[in-house]
């Protein structure tokens, strides 16, 4: 059933951890399938490829399990496929990971930055949420601190997050992380079984998408 996005917006509070395996925004995910089908499709970033989307929080400890999995999927991934994240800050308490994240995603640092994050959030214990502890971290990768600063508070961040809360408002995603293949197909932990599932599910219908897109 479509939401308004008021009503969108009102879920964004409620986060808790769940034992589905994600960070839940509200609800669970229907256990109904391994995949459900998003009607309308949301628009993908290329034309010719598919596109595998995570929606994801920095914080999340399902994210942060997920990693090695997904990075060795990334990593072989097949011809003709082209992988992305989205952070929406679905969470007030999210907002300042989401806006490091675009940061470095904008100066071409966006896969360090994860995993140092990922590491410094879920190894290390620290709670990451402080601007300056974030661009400490990224100064650390490489990046000039005080340009990583004005980057994050900067009009193309703000303009990346609210395409991302529209994008998660369209996939009437529930929590993270949750993946959507070529804008169609929505899975996650609870859907697919657990993290291996999620792969057998980005598998197969990419797999579809590839062979409706004549691109086998």
């Amino acid at each position: 059933m479509p939401i308004s996005r008021r009503g969108f917006i009102n879920t964004l509070t409620a986060t808790a951890i769940t034992s589905a395996g994600l960070v839940a925004v509200n609800g669970t995910a229907s256990a109904a399938g391994r995949y459900k089908a998003i009607n309308p499709p949301l628009n993908t970033s290329a034309a010719d490829k598919v596109e595998v989307l995570e929606f994801f929080w920095l914080g999340c400890p399902h994210c942060y399990s997920l990693e090695p999995t997904l990075e060795a999927w990334v990593e072989n991934m097949p011809e003709n496929v082209v992988f992305v994240r989205e952070a929406p800050p679905l969470n007030k308490s999210w907002e300042q990971h989401s806006r490091g994240f675009y940061a470095a995603q904008l100066m071409g640092q966006e896969q360090p930055f994860v995993a140092a994050m990922f590491t410094a959030i879920h190894e290390n214990k620290q709670r990451m949420r402080k601007p300056d502890d974030i661009a400490e971290l990224a100064s650390g990768l490489g990046m000039d601190k005080d340009k990583f600063l004005k980057t994050m508070k900067s009009f193309a961040v703000q303009t990346k997050m609210n395409r991302a809360n529209q994008l998660a408002q369209g996939a009437r995603i529930t929590g993270v992380p949750s993946m959507v293949i070529n804008g169609k197909y929505l899975t996650g932990a609870s859907l697919a079984g657990g993290n291996a599932g999620i792969i057998d599910v980005i598998n197969e219908t990419v797999a579809i998408e590839k062979a409706e897109m004549g691109l086998d």
